[in-house]
């Protein structure tokens, strides 16, 4: 390639994000690139990262994963680079620099690279068996650690760290986890629902500690114990760390774009340089950052109409998304307002022998939160009236019952 004669679109990263861009870009009619390349800083093209807790469990196996056949590709044309990262943007002369050394010429360039895992920085956290879970290659270490070790400690009892700890209790670890806050899912769960989520988890063997957090990890050749803020010891080989995660922004802000948390785009998902773009993870519009892949999807629909041609005034927005989970086999669904107020009433409905749990959260008679565990078949059409907010008044005595009662009342 010479100069500027082709139009080239560059994108770092393969993730989830990515190749739904990609996707997106292949079903248009006229292909608006004369190359598209992906440089991605895994060894394994583009994955499911979402079955990465199922892989840990032994309920599914890597080949699984795999979003597109490599066919894919060479029908599409599209050029791909696995285990070869961008570590430099020359933004003057448009080239990235790979971690090879290859320099790639590009007329649009596209930020994917996700995120990374964030650690709260304690003394001994360097220690040999101390690990995060995000990727395929965590997921293999951490299978082959439950091999060859009986105890281990999760951090963080969001929904990666439940992943992780049944993942690794079903692989036949005794699995301590640590929450910092006072129950389990505290940012989709109400009270009670974190704490009937924490007896089914106990029930099935895992040890859940809440409101306590590690102070230092222990240890010299490899981590032996944790220490908590109560100075409290859990002994243990294996420490693994899920406690949220930081937008991999390093790449952009080294090459001078403008950074906050993340990547700083507008609603076309332009950065700063009018040729770059970012999505996903590593992105921030306005003072929101994304750590499901959802809005990332969203995301990607948008940019290619944008870089496509197809929408070239779409703008992305976001949405609340509602959260859909499976822990340890129970089903989770929350959307909206999460926990009463003073403005609110609740109304709560339990079903004891099939563990079911429902509470809607209500003002002004319209729905402004919806948490269901157990049977969330209901969810979707709770969402949809948190989003529309129409009036609910006319089956307000039916709406713990769902769709169905609430039609025929009305």
């Amino acid at each position: 390639m010479t100069g500027q004669t082709e139009s080239t679109l560059v994108i770092c990263g393969h993730g989830m994000v990515s190749q739904r861009l990609l996707e997106a870009l292949c079903r248009a009619r006229v292909r608006p690139f004369t190359r598209v390349i992906v440089f991605n800083g895994e060894t394994t093209p583009a994955y499911n990262r979402i079955q990465l807790s199922l892989l840990l469990a032994g309920e599914t196996d890597e080949t699984s994963l795999a979003l597109q056949q490599d066919e894919w590709f060479r029908d599409n044309g599209i050029e791909v680079w696995n285990g070869e990262s961008v570590v430099a943007i020359n933004r003057v002369d448009q080239t990235v620099t790979t971690r090879t050394g290859r320099v790639q010429t590009y007329t649009h360039l596209v930020l994917a690279t996700g995120s990374r895992p964030a650690k709260p920085g304690l003394p001994g956290d360097d220690l040999p068996g101390v690990v995060t879970f995000r990727d395929l290659q965590d997921t293999r270490t951490l299978i082959e650690s439950a091999a060859r070790h009986r105890r281990a400690v999760v951090v963080g009892g969001g929904f990666l760290g439940l992943e992780a700890a049944e993942g690794l209790r079903q692989r036949g670890m005794a699995v301590t986890l640590l929450h910092r806050s006072n129950h389990l899912l505290n940012r989709q769960l109400d009270r009670v629902g974190g704490q009937l989520l924490q007896q089914h988890m106990e029930e099935r063997g895992v040890n859940v500690r809440t409101g306590t957090a590690p102070k230092a990890l222990l240890g010299r050749s490899m981590v032996r114990a944790v220490q908590l803020d109560d100075e409290t010891l859990i002994s243990t080989d294996l420490v693994l760390f899920a406690t949220g995660i930081v937008p991999a922004a390093e790449l952009a802000r080294t090459a001078g774009l403008e950074c906050d948390r993340g990547i700083l785009v507008n609603e076309q998902l332009r950065t700063s340089d009018p040729a770059i773009f970012a999505l996903g993870e590593c992105c921030q519009l306005g003072n929101t950052t994304f750590g499901l892949v959802e809005p990332g999807y969203q995301q990607a629909e948008v940019l290619a109409g944008v870089l496509g041609g197809t929408a070239p005034r779409a703008e992305y927005r976001p949405v609340d998304t509602p959260t859909r989970l499976k822990i340890s086999g129970v089903p989770i669904f929350s959307c909206g307002q999460i926990s009463p107020d003073g403005d609110t009433e609740s109304v709560v409905w339990q079903d004891h022998e099939q563990n079911h749990y429902c509470r809607l959260l209500i003002r002004n008679q319209r729905l402004t939160g919806a948490v269901l565990m157990g049977d969330t078949q209901d969810g979707p059409w709770y969402s949809q009236r948190i989003l529309l907010q129409d009036d609910i008044s006319r089956y307000r005595d039916f709406i713990a019952f769902g769709k169905n009662y609430c039609e025929a009342a009305a």
